[in-house]
């Protein structure tokens, strides 16, 4: 049988991108060698904060369109405190591309480790396995580019909640909750919202019970966010698949990174209905850029995702068992304490973690 052949847009971005990428593309290359059936060709792109300080533009034409032509995206960390838009706000890219490739489902797993990193002494924290689904193109962010400021007094920006967008993304987190079901898991979504305030809140409460109504299977629940983000330290152990809006999720997001080691432990993905894109969640750290010591687990994760989301789109087993590879010996070399990152108060860099995945593949 014919390999199916991928081609991977492949963005590192700024800071410490490079160095992750890098380490994903390693372990790539060493998982497709040893499942086989699938091939990957990468194509490398620039874009983000260099980019925009050097040529004046962070994104251009031609590399939208060449990652639009991909089948996956794989973005390293992009963004630059001193490089910003002339109205201060910071070079992202990745927001661009969200929006305009339509991946309104941000796709942010929490997952402890078996013999990892706890922030939670509880011995239930081994148990935590949820999945934060954040909407990722309307909601608040909606606004970025179109706030206004009147006289120096007053701002304003305002969240936009409609019922496409919501009726994709919650039919997506039963979908998802029915698959990780299939799987063991709690088959279970949890609402996320301030319903009890605002108007908007309430619209996407109710086209959430509307899109459960069609999912009955699977168990629809509410929490509001304020008392979400109590129980998120409480009693992550609890929650399955958490569904929220763009601003909640981003922040909800990074709560769940903390309890499972922090952003060097995070991957995420942002996926559309034609496209999706895979990231480490932490930022470009251009403070450790250069010296070796990036975490490159999140990457190595994000990289997994995309296995698994190419596997299951395209209907080609060989990249979904490549993908459970990956997870299966990033969780060998972390519980098996043969690395420490330096993020997690360890001594090992990205070298010897890439080394260490790769040897336990």
């Amino acid at each position: 049988m014919k390999n199916s052949v991928f081609r991977i847009a492949v963005m590192p971005g700024d800071g410490i991108g490079h160095e992750v990428m890098a380490s994903a593309l390693e372990v790539l290359d060493a998982v497709r060698g040893k499942v086989g059936g699938f091939e990957l060709s990468p194509e490398p792109l620039v874009a983000g904060a260099a980019a925009y300080r050097d040529t004046g533009e962070a994104l251009s034409d031609e590399v939208f369109e060449r990652a639009r032509a991909s089948d996956a995206i794989l973005f390293g960390a992009m963004g630059l405190p001193d490089v910003r838009y002339p109205d201060g706000t910071e070079i992202a890219p990745q927001l661009d591309l969200r929006f305009r490739l339509g991946l309104y489902a941000g796709v942010r797993p929490v997952k402890a480790l078996p013999g990892g990193f706890r922030a939670l002494r509880d011995p239930r924290a081994e148990a935590i396995d949820l999945i934060i689904i954040r909407e990722s193109t309307e909601g608040l962010f909606a606004s970025r580019g179109k706030g206004v400021v009147e006289d120096d007094r007053e701002a304003r920006d305002t969240m936009v909640i409609t019922r496409p967008v919501c009726e994709r993304l919650f039919d997506f987190s039963f979908r998802l909750a029915r698959r990780r079901k299939g799987r063991g898991g709690k088959g279970l979504v949890t609402c996320v919202d301030k319903a009890n305030v605002f108007t908007s809140m309430a619209f996407f409460r109710k086209v959430f019970d509307d899109r459960a109504r069609e999912h009955a299977d699977i168990t629809a629940r509410h929490h509001y966010v304020d008392a979400a983000a109590l129980d998120l330290v409480r009693k992550p152990w609890e929650f399955d698949v958490m569904v929220m809006e763009n601003m909640f999720g981003d922040i909800l997001s990074d709560l769940g990174a903390a309890l499972i080691g922090g952003m060097g432990m995070a991957p995420s993905a942002d996926v559309g209905d034609e496209h999706a894109l895979f990231q480490p969640a932490h930022g470009s750290a251009p403070d450790i850029a250069g010296q070796g010591i990036a975490n490159p687990i999140a990457m190595i994760q994000s990289a997994a995702m995309m296995l698994d989301w190419l596997g299951e789109r395209h209907d080609v087993a060989s990249c979904a068992q490549a993908a459970e590879r990956i997870e299966a010996a990033v969780a060998k070399v972390v519980g098996d304490g043969v690395v420490r990152p330096v993020d997690l108060g360890g001594r090992d860099g990205t070298a010897a973690i890439t080394r260490a995945v790769v040897a336990a593949l």
